[in-house]
């Protein structure tokens, strides 16, 4: 009787702390963006950091990594180079070496690769954002509005 007092006594203790640990868990709501880990060396950059860079404008440049489709979708800073992720090393002869970098993507894990990658060759890399959350946090991008679509010269007959 007393081993399954025992074994009675662990269970409930157990469901207890299950429990308690349950109702102090932080619990995102339902459809709210829960962030993977910053596994990255580059510097994750939250709005006031990002402002404080862009407020010197002539010290900083803006690499946004995404693709276009996401550029119109998502905006943008209003200043930037787009290199996207797959191109950034074999375009490195147009990153300026003599300012700090801010690197940008949605939610700056590609900027944070990327940034990893442009420190190792020599550049002054800041940090990483996302302008998804640059915005979330307060933040405006600039809506970007694609050409219009030139229709096709008919040909003559």
């Amino acid at each position: 009787m007393r081993f399954s007092t025992n074994i009675l006594a662990f269970a409930l203790a157990a469901a207890s702390s299950v429990a308690l640990a349950q109702q102090t868990a932080p619990v995102a709501p339902a459809g709210a963006y829960v962030a993977p880990p910053w596994t990255y060396k580059t510097k994750q950059l939250n709005r006031a950091q990002v402002d404080a860079l862009l407020a010197q404008p002539k010290k900083v440049v803006v690499i946004d990594v995404r693709r276009p489709d996401e550029l119109i979708s998502k905006g943008s800073f209003p200043v930037f180079l787009s290199v996207q992720v797959k191109d950034v090393e074999s375009n490195l002869g147009f990153i300026p070496k003599d300012r700090q970098i801010i690197l940008v993507s949605n939610r700056a894990h590609r900027a944070g690769a990327v940034g990893d990658i442009l420190s190792t060759k020599g550049f002054k890399v800041a940090g990483a954002t996302g302008s998804l959350d640059y915005e979330e946090q307060g933040g405006t991008v600039a809506r970007i509005t694609p050409p219009p679509k030139v229709a096709a010269a008919a040909s003559a007959p």
